[in-house]
């Protein structure tokens, strides 16, 4: 993500496990499918992913997680992609915790919604009061929960973005919360927002999404607060597609889901869109996860 000019970061310590970023430019890639069985559950759900590092000049700083478990009788789908700035260390954090600590809200089967919220901001506050190991940094995050292969709860900060595909058709379930968008809100916290000529508009001529997790310097005028969406999947409901913006700068949501539409291997779908991300010029880091229902 080129959401912050580039700094140097230093060693990593305390609650945060450092995860080496992907060896040179060399693609992050694979695919799975629930090996859970359960009565509740209406449809199969396999997935697949593609990362694929920038030509910007860091390290880098795309996280995701595509991972199935069984809670209390329940088979869920946990699919994400967290998109850092200024280093990888709030992203890799988010990869390793951010699901633990929304399915440990205790409220999280009766009231998902609010789980999702109340672990966003519990998980931003601890990255906020261990500042010292975490850096600057931040990263934007999408998650994707399916439970028992038809209710679906997707929630977002930042910019990385979910589409859904119904009968061909693509309905975007986040929110890309960009500065211009949120500038009453960013000013009357006391910040501003830049439009340089050439450039996008940035919070404090830094950073060009309004919402993300951790960035310690900016975090007054910045918030934590996902946007959430509950959909129940149906028999319209063909796959999603969770991507970083650097997917969504050169490929529109409809286009997405026509490229993704004839190909029945997620994994090859992913890598698809990688690849046509790339032929359009993007230069930042590339991840996708394309989900399918069947």
């Amino acid at each position: 993500m080129e959401k912050k000019r580039p700094s140097q970061s230093s060693g990593i310590i305390g609650v945060i496990k450092k995860v080496a970023c992907l060896d040179g430019s060399a693609p992050d890639t694979g695919k799975g499918k629930s090996k859970f069985t359960s009565s509740s559950i209406t449809k199969k759900v396999c997935h697949g992913f593609h990362l694929v590092e920038g030509q910007s000049g860091h390290d880098m700083e795309d996280y995701h997680v595509a991972e199935y478990q069984k809670k209390k009788g329940h088979v869920l789908g946990l699919f994400a992609i967290f998109d850092g700035h200024l280093g990888d260390r709030v992203p890799s954090y988010l990869r390793d915790n951010l699901f633990d600590n929304i399915l440990e809200e205790p409220n999280f089967w009766e009231d998902p919604k609010t789980a999702i919220v109340n672990a966003y901001r519990s998980t931003d506050k601890l990255i906020l009061e261990n500042s010292m190991q975490f850096g600057p940094g931040g990263s934007t995050a999408v998650t994707a929960i399916v439970i028992d292969g038809k209710d679906l709860w997707v929630a977002n900060v930042g910019d990385s973005r979910a589409v859904i595909c119904r009968n061909g058709t693509a309905d975007q379930l986040t929110v890309d919360h960009e500065p211009h968008s949120e500038r009453r809100r960013i000013e009357k916290q006391g910040g501003f927002v830049t439009t340089l000529p050439g450039d996008v508009p940035r919070v404090n001529g830094q950073l060009a999404v309004a919402r993300a997790f951790g960035d310690e310097n900016l975090k007054a005028h910045l918030s934590s607060e996902p946007d959430v969406r509950n959909v129940r999947i149906d028999s319209s409901t063909h796959f999603v597609i969770l991507a970083s913006d650097g997917l969504w700068k050169v490929i529109s949501n409809q286009e997405a889901v026509d490229i993704v539409r004839p190909i029945k291997d997620p994994q090859a779908a992913a890598k698809r869109l990688t690849t046509e991300a790339l032929a359009r010029k993007s230069k930042d880091d590339i991840s996708c996860i394309v989900i399918r229902f069947g």
